[in-house]
């Protein structure tokens, strides 16, 4: 039976008058920005037995599929009022599984943080600063309420889902008793098919209940609503259900089907994030002290460090690579509201660490005042937790703090150099970026420098010297030629003793679409004995915004950061050995940069960038056969037009391969992903040669390049050992990355 033809022919029967008092009156607001994501196909509605009944809304179901509107909440009683509400205001939209994940939170700050990522789980432009989604339920559950007084009315429910119908019309008995009203869809957002809609309404003036098919609840209804007011229409829409019940009941199933996220990972993603452990997840002792060693502008210095136990965690190994991972989820709660959460990740190599306990450091900026502090510590290979919880005031102070005497001397000295870097934060200088975004001719650059150790200023452009001032203002005018090239402005201060006590460039020219990472601390050349303070800037395009920084001391990472401030004490191995730090910081479509700061190093020490390039020819005679024999002097290379140096010559019979993985560790992976990557870390022993190369990509809700092309199986391990199953699923952008 075609839907569609007979639809439309009773819509031109009924014509398009208005629906009468108690029908839906009012202007249509349905607009482009209407758009709803796709719909959780329920379970078969059941019919119901008798006039009284609550219509084709059965009660949720844990069952795939089987999520519609309706069913009874059972609300803990400490929930609050609004809690109670917004519940009831959002049954025919929240997914069973939701609803209890939402009811087992113990939190009001969890609840408003719930509710918030909810809503943006469903925005089907999440590109505009607007929910078009959750305005247009909002109005349209203003709209139910005002026409129906009652958000449990079945026409409340299709209405908030599924808005206005095309057409509408009641079966008028009387001027107070409507027994019958129908709706017409001529599809929806959520459904592309045409599909009429039967309320009956008890005694003729009580709320709607939908009609389905094969109910005899609605017989003695329909026979009585004949001899009413537009009761042909009535009987010839009954008419056209019954001429295909099948067809129908399919597409009320669509109808009643309550509108799925846009991805239905979100609640193992929030989940993830929470302070709170799994039931009967297995515990693990640590300690936790905190700090407050100095101030950032108007902000305290929070610092914590957790020591944890080598014997209460386990060491993960992949291919020959042994590893401690932790990843530690923190949230600052000030009364109700949630201030701030954090989240950073560890991972440090076993091998060769042979101290009792592993420090693990995190720093924060708080204005003074109390707060609670909430700390997660996951073991990601002994899959046990330490959770701890404790209210914390925080200071106003100067410059430098004095640590309180119940900090742990052990502790404070592990630090010691990271936290006098902290007061070193005081002295500062800035190069205020100019107005216009091109620059051509002479040009005034002046800086912001604070501290009292600085003593003279010194600029270079593009690495050349320009000069020095000993006192303030310090600033710099340049010619920059009459055209906007691309120059690199550089300022450093100076101490009294010749040492560089801050450094800051700016990029001439460049427009608003840099993407840079600047390490400002720690300094280059500087000596540092156990610890150093990693502080990096990060500059990134208008519009778009930082998806982590990583943090590695030489090829080792030792923390990921997902927000500012970016700032991560770390602990050096025993030695004063020449080491790197690098800050790497990725967008969220993948694309990265870095800097590098070598720390320990003779002052000799230089930096060469090597251009290297490997080029693969084949030859072929005029029969498309190869030619063999070759020597160097029968080859030349040449880049626009100059000839370059060939380093090395070599014939190859079998050429390397290069080779990339990519890895889902999205939340659906939780049961999975290990077995994922025995296997992937299989296929790199068995294929992967001397002169061969992997990649490791990694993608939930966004691609990463986990690992660069190497042949080294421990570093292909270790990118791989750290890997949790979180976040939504982009396959898409994984394969285009």
């Amino acid at each position: 039976m075609n839907f569609r033809r007979t639809a439309v022919a009773l819509i031109l029967a009924v014509g398009l008058g208005t629906v009468a008092a108690g029908g839906l009156e009012g202007p249509r607001e349905v607009g482009s920005g209407d758009a709803t994501p796709a719909q959780e196909t329920p379970a078969a509605p059941a019919a119901p037995a008798a006039p009284a009944a609550t219509g084709a809304f059965p009660a949720s179901s844990e069952t795939p599929g089987a999520d519609t509107a309706g069913g009874a909440v059972a609300l803990p009683p400490p929930l609050a009022q609004r809690f109670v509400d917004w519940l009831r205001d959002i049954e025919p939209l929240i997914l069973q599984r939701e609803k209890q994940a939402f009811l087992e939170l113990k939190t009001d700050y969890q609840r408003d943080a719930f509710i918030q990522r909810f809503w943006q789980a469903r925005d089907p432009f999440p590109e505009t600063a607007r929910n078009e989604l959750k305005d247009r339920w909002e109005r349209y559950t203003q709209l139910a309420r005002s026409l129906y007084g009652s958000l449990t009315d079945d026409r409340a429910r299709i209405l908030m889902v599924h808005g206005k119908p095309a057409n509408a019309f009641e079966v008028r008995c009387t001027t107070t008793r409507s027994p019958v009203e129908v709706w017409i869809y001529q599809g929806t957002e959520q459904v592309d098919a045409n599909i009429i809609l039967v309320f009956l309404r008890d005694q003729g003036t009580g709320p709607g209940r939908l009609w389905v098919p094969g109910s005899f609840s609605g017989e003695q209804t329909f026979k009585v609503a004949r001899d009413c007011l537009n009761g042909d229409q009535m009987s010839q829409a009954i008419a056209l259900i019954r001429r295909s019940p099948a067809e129908y009941e399919l597409q009320l199933r669509r109808i009643l089907a309550k509108p799925a996220p846009r991805s239905e990972e979100w609640l193992s993603t929030f989940a993830s994030f929470s302070t709170e452990v799994p039931e009967g997840a297995e515990l693990f002792d640590a300690s936790v002290e905190v700090r407050f060693p100095g101030r950032y502008q108007s902000r305290t210095v929070t610092q914590g460090l957790l020591r944890v136990p080598t014997e209460e965690v386990g060491a993960g190994e992949l291919a020959g690579y042994r590893s401690y991972e932790f990843v530690l989820t923190g949230e600052v709660v000030v009364g109700d509201h949630l201030f701030e959460s954090f989240r950073y990740k560890f991972g440090l190599p076993s091998d060769g660490y042979d101290e009792k306990e592993i420090p693990l450091a995190f720093q924060r900026y708080l204005r003074p005042g109390d707060y609670d502090l909430l700390l997660r510590l996951e073991d990601l290979h002994g899959k046990r937790y330490f959770r701890w919880q404790q209210e914390l005031t925080v200071p106003v102070v100067d410059e430098v703090y004095d640590a309180p005497v119940r900090i742990d001397p052990e502790s404070a000295e592990l630090f010691a150099e990271a936290t006098a870097a902290v007061a070193d934060g005081e002295t500062s200088i800035k190069i205020i970026p100019p107005r216009l975004e091109l620059l051509t001719g002479f040009h005034r650059f002046d800086t912001l420098a604070l501290g009292d150790d600085i003593e003279k200023v010194t600029f270079s452009l593009d690495g050349q010297h320009l000069l020095t001032k000993n006192r303030p203002p310090y600033n710099v005018e340049i010619d920059l030629g009459p055209f906007p090239r691309l120059h690199e402005l550089a300022v450093e201060a100076l101490d009294g003793e010749g040492l560089a006590v801050a450094h800051d460039e700016l990029l001439i020219n460049s427009g608003g679409n840099r993407f840079q990472v600047k390490l400002v601390e720690p300094r280059q050349g500087q000596q540092y004995q156990s610890s150093l303070l990693v502080r990096a800037e990060v500059e990134v395009p208008e519009d778009r915004s930082l998806e982590r920084l990583e943090i590695f001391l030489d090829e080792a990472q030792v923390a990921t950061l997902y927000q500012p401030p970016y700032t991560q004490p770390v602990q050096l191995p025993k030695g004063n050995a020449i080491s790197y730090v690098r800050a790497v910081a990725y967008l969220p479509d993948g694309n990265s940069t870095e800097d590098l700061v070598f720390i320990n190093a003779p002052d000799y020490l230089e930096k060469v960038d090597v251009q290297f390039v490997e080029l693969y020819t084949s030859v072929l005679d005029r029969n498309g056969r190869p030619v063999a024999g070759l020597e160097r002097s029968d080859f030349e290379v040449r880049e626009e037009g100059v000839p370059q140096k060939l380093a090395r010559f070599e014939p190859v019979a079998d050429l390397p391969i290069h080779v990339g993985i990519v890895l889902d560790n999205s939340g659906s992976m939780r049961e999975s992903l290990q077995q994922s990557k025995v296997a992937a870390l299989s296929f790199f022993q068995q294929v992967i040669g001397p002169k061969d190369r992997a990649a490791v990509i990694t993608f939930n809700r966004l691609p990463v390049l986990a690992v660069k092309l190497t042949n080294d199986l421990r570093l292909l391990g270790g990118g791989l050992a750290g890997l949790t199953a979180e976040g939504e699923t982009a396959l898409y952008d994984s394969l285009m990355f």
